[in-house]
């Protein structure tokens, strides 16, 4: 890799963490909502003890709006 070219262009390096923090912005965001969905309509996972937290889910559902936008701003931004 003599001729000017570094594993970062190759690999493409900077897309690639853009893109990371996108996938799991929006998995945070599409979990938490479906845990929020689910508990409304009064379900729950079979086997599972203890009781939803609305308020955390909430929280990490902002969390993953948040490194939604930040993925999104930097491939596009």
């Amino acid at each position: 890799m003599d001729n000017g070219t570094s594993l970062v262009d190759i690999l493409n390096l900077d897309t690639l963490l853009a893109q990371l923090i996108l996938a799991f912005g929006a998995a945070l965001v599409l979990g938490n909502g479906w845990a929020i969905v689910q508990d409304r309509r009064g379900r729950k996972p079979k086997g599972e003890e203890g009781d939803f937290r609305p308020a955390r889910a909430w929280w990490l559902a902002g969390v993953g709006i948040v490194m939604s936008v930040w993925g999104l701003a930097s491939l596009f931004g």
